[in-house]
This record gives C-alpha cells, sequence and structure tokens, in this order.
C-alpha cells in the first residue's frame, strides 16, 4: 500500500511509520519540516503548510490511505485565548485543506484515518463511554467535535473515515509517561487531585496497533476509542508506576495547585474519561497490551 501520512515526525507517527514501511508498505510523508522528516523511514517527504492550502498535488498521487496526524500540541504551552486559537486552526483548517486535496485526487484513497483524542467526552467521572456516547462540555470537546466534522467530509467523497480518539500514550521515550518519570524515580510523585478520575491510557504499541488496523481493516469507520480495555483511575495508575519503580508514590498533588500551575490547561489531567475501546475490540483487534502492570513493566524494563 501507498499510505500518506501527516505529523509523521510525533510520537504515534514515528513508531507507525517504520511499522509500515517495516511491513513493505510505502510511506508519504508531509512536512512542515521535510529535513527532520528525512530523518524517518519514509519512502517520500513533500514540504506542506497545512493551514496555506491543500497539499501538493504530486504527494496525492497513487495513494491507497492516509492517515492525518498533525497538529499543535495540546500540553505543550500554557492555554490562553492565542494558544486556543493556534490549537483549533492547527487541526481544522489543515483537516479541511486535505480534504480538499483528497477530492482533486485521482484515484481517490480508500481510507481516511484521522487523529481525535479522548477529550471528545470531556469530564464524565464514572460514566462508561464507548464509541456511541455524547460529546462533553468545554474547550477540548469542542475542539474534536468540530476536528472530526472535518474530517468526516471525506466520507462525501466516498471515502471509509475512520477517527480514533486517542488516549495518553505511553512511551517511555517520549510524551505523557517521559515527563512523568523523573519525579516518580525521585520518589516525589502521587495522585492528580482526588486521584479518583479515570485515566485513559494506552501503550505505544497498541496505538500504533490501531491506526494500523484501522488502515487495512475495511469494516472499520467512524469514531475508535483509543484506550486499553484495562482503564485504571490515576490514583491506581500512580500506584502501579512506584511499584514498577519500586519508588513510593503517595505525594498527591492538590487540585487548586495544579490549577494554579496549569490554568485552564489542568482540566486536561483533572478530567475523567471511563473509555473502553468497543469498536475496535468488536472488529478483531487484539490488545497487545491490554491491562497497565505489564505495559509499564514492558516500557520501563531498562
Amino acid at each position: 500500500m501507498k499510505v500518506l501520512m501527516t505529523g509523521a515526525t510525533g510520537l504515534i507517527g514515528r513508531n507507525l511509520c517504520e511499522v509500515l514501511t517495516g511491513e513493505g508498505h510505502a510511506v508519504v510523508a508531509l512536512s512542515r519540516s521535510p529535513e527532520k522528516a528525512r530523518r524517518i523511514s519514509a519512502e517520500e517527504v513533500h514540504a506542506w503548510d497545512p493551514q496555506a492550502g491543500p497539499p501538493p498535488q504530486e504527494a496525492l498521487a497513487g495513494l491507497d490511505a492516509v492517515v492525518h496526524l498533525a497538529g499543535e500540541s495540546v500540553a505543550a504551552k500554557r492555554w490562553n485565548p492565542e494558544q486556543k486559537k493556534r490549537i483549533r486552526e492547527s487541526r481544522l483548517i489543515g483537516t479541511r485543506n486535505l480534504v480538499q486535496g483528497l477530492a482533486s485526487a485521482s484515484p481517490r484513497p480508500r481510507v481516511f484515518v484521522s487523529g481525535s483524542a479522548v477529550g471528545f467526552y470531556g469530564d464524565r467521572g464514572d460514566e462508561v463511554l464507548d464509541e456511541r456516547a455524547q460529546v462533553g462540555r468545554g474547550f477540548l470537546p469542542d475542539l474534536c467535535r468540530e476536528w472530526e466534522a472535518e474530517a468526516l467530509r471525506a466520507s462525501d467523497l466516498g471515502i471509509r473515515v475512520v477517527l480514533p480518539r486517542t488516549g495518553v500514550v505511553l512511551d517511555a521515550r517520549d510524551g505523557a509517561l517521559k515527563k512523568m518519570l523523573p519525579p516518580f524515580r525521585m520518589g516525589v510523585a502521587g495522585p492528580l487531585g482526588s486521584g479518583r478520575q479515570w485515566f485513559p491510557w494506552i501503550h505505544i504499541d497498541d496505538i500504533v496497533g490501531i491506526f494500523r488496523h484501522a488502515v487495512l481493516s475495511e469494516s472499520l469507520s467512524g469514531p475508535v476509542n483509543g484506550a486499553a480495555p484495562g482503564i485504571v483511575t490515576n490514583a491506581e495508575f500512580t500506584k502501579q508506576m512506584g511499584a514498577v519503580l519500586h519508588r513510593p508514590a503517595f505525594l498527591p498533588v492538590p487540585e487548586f495547585a495544579l490549577r494554579v500551575m496549569m490554568g485552564e490547561m489542568a482540566t486536561v489531567v483533572l478530567g475523567s474519561q471511563r473509555v473502553v475501546p468497543e469498536a475496535v475490540l468488536r472488529d478483531g483487534y487484539s490488545f497487545k497490551y491490554p491491562d497497565l502492570a505489564p505495559a509499564l513493566s514492558d516500557l520501563l524494563a531498562n
């Protein structure tokens, strides 16, 4: 297969590119930084500014699939009106321009896998959330709803659309887990806020596996929860992290302190999403790491 990928230099993109090329598929990367993208195992790299217009036509030739992962990081900077605007426009305008480009592609790809997030659901307490659950309230739910709506425009072109709603991706080399490790290793980590909020984690191998499955399985479409079946609360996650690292993890970070440090962005870590990955399980995907303890042991073995 020939697979076009945006966001190929990010955490999921790098790993997915490696898996697909290792299986003999050809990956075409779109990037605002072509020199950086050439470090990954893509067959072709094309320059593209997602907010400037559709991708170059030569990048869209002969595609079987598109994986769209590009977008301003939600957690990179403290939220203010300007940063929220950048986050929103990077996803909505970029996705809109990409779909516009696919409309003129000949032939058109068979599948469009466009990233989303469990932030779609907002703070829902103990409610069990499969893919049929309604959108929540707040900045992230509104963003995800609009983002997915832009991606679903591709279905009007006869393209199968899959929307993986990704949880917290665990990889010791990058992302959230890498940032968590120093305080845990120093023994100064603990639950965030009450610790009762559900923590929708997923091993890097499984989120890559879900994106791969979405590309290859012709029976999968629509929203797909990208979180492990063995979901735990934040307090349980903290306890298991401490156990794997053989370090104490009992110093809670009060909610008010998080809100002072992070502002509105604190909703990302204090919100509760009890997500279940019903769609991919029903479609036959088998999780490599369905439970947290073996996932952490694998990631932190070295």
